[in-house]
């Protein structure tokens, strides 16, 4: 019997963004479409198993930037370092100055260039300093920022499969989800994070929503720039707007404070 939308939608949405080995079932354009609107709460349930990890690490004395590295490696692993493959594929061919299929080849590569290492570097200090400081809030803070922090990556790849936004490759992740997120979901994603996000700076409730408005412009920004070079959204663009928007929203939570 076929899969219906909703419960492969879930799987590939389990599968793509996290480690979870689940049974290949149903793909197509349909199912994309519900996968891209479970990102953020897929987000979310990822984001628990980081403050675990993090509250744990403090629960047994662990300096605290050794806390806040280890919780960064812990999301590496529990989503494969795909977005952090991503970053480095995009940041090395928009770096190349090289367009449409010259900069897409760059992308294929396997191997990383100079500007690729040092985006995974700074992204990487960023955010285990970042999640250090996040870590000196009461745990209910420190919950509410994870779970800004990491849904928010994922309402950006959301917003880059809205439709108007084409693929660069007529296969491949991006030619599957390119137009697929329905304004509806999104919205809605949209104002549940921003919920969470009023409780990750308990003297500034306003803080957190702030820190995601500007990220997403940001990936806003880069996503623009990433069509006109190479003529649409990849599945390397994909992570690259995961890992700058989550980036820039831990950042905005911390600043000051």
């Amino acid at each position: 019997m076929a899969d219906h939308a909703p419960g492969a939608g879930l799987r590939l949405a389990l599968t793509t963004f996290t480690v979870l080995p689940l049974r290949a079932g149903r793909v197509d354009r349909t199912v994309a479409a519900t996968a891209i609107a479970l990102a953020p709460a897929v987000g979310a349930l990822l984001a628990l198993a980081l403050a675990l990890a993090l509250l744990g690490m403090l629960a047994v004395d662990a300096p605290i930037l050794v806390a806040g590295g280890v919780t960064v490696g812990v999301a590496a692993l529990l989503t494969r370092g795909l977005h952090l493959d991503g970053l480095a594929d995009t940041v090395d061919a928009l770096g190349s100055y090289r367009s449409g299929a010259a900069a897409l080849e760059i992308m294929k590569k396997p191997d990383v260039g100079p500007f690729g290492v040092a985006a995974l570097v700074l992204v990487l200090l960023v955010q285990s300093a970042s999640v250090a400081a996040l870590a000196t809030r009461p745990w209910w803070a420190v919950l509410a920022g994870l779970v800004t922090v990491v849904a928010t990556g994922r309402l950006a790849v959301s917003w880059a499969c809205r439709p108007g936004v084409p693929a660069a490759r007529p296969d491949g992740l991006g030619a599957l989800v390119a137009g697929t997120a329905a304004t509806r979901p999104l919205a809605i994603g949209v104002v549940a994070v921003a919920a969470v996000a009023l409780a990750a700076v308990p003297d500034r409730p306003w803080q957190g929503p702030l820190a995601m408005a500007v990220a997403l412009a940001a990936a806003g920004l880069l996503l623009r720039h990433a069509v006109r070079r190479l003529g649409g959204v990849t599945g390397d663009v994909l992570g690259a707007l995961v890992e700058i928007t989550s980036t820039l929203t831990l950042l905005g939570l911390v600043l000051t404070g």
